[in-house]
């Protein structure tokens, strides 16, 4: 702050330009990071980036029973959850540093 209370506009520029450089190389990482889910002891894997694009999914041929579909596609629903929480906490590990904990409005996944 400047004397009389009034904030030094520069000083709050660079802040912005570091913290969107910050951002920038976050999200760098985050699509270049892939995240394993699994469900059913592995029976069911999904890979998916930390952008949260699915890119795979496995399907242990042991998970296929045609009398019983619906507890193959709750694994495959499960694996996706259990990828999607791993890319959530990747976006905050990335992105909270870069954000310096601001939250809300900034349209970034997981603020």
């Amino acid at each position: 702050m400047r004397p009389g209370g009034q904030p030094n506009m520069q000083q709050i520029m660079k802040q912005a330009q570091k913290m969107q450089q910050q951002v920038a190389q976050a999200q760098a990482e985050l699509a270049a990071a892939e995240l394993t889910g699994s469900a059913g002891g592995g029976l069911v894997s999904v890979v998916m980036t930390g952008l949260g694009e699915v890119k795979s999914v496995r399907i242990d041929p042991a998970a296929v029973d045609p009398d019983d579909i619906e507890s193959l596609e709750d694994l495959v629903l499960a694996a996706i959850r259990n990828a999607a929480e791993a890319q959530r906490e990747l976006t905050e590990a990335k992105m909270g540093p870069a954000t310096g904990g601001l939250g809300g409005g900034l349209g970034i996944p997981g603020f």
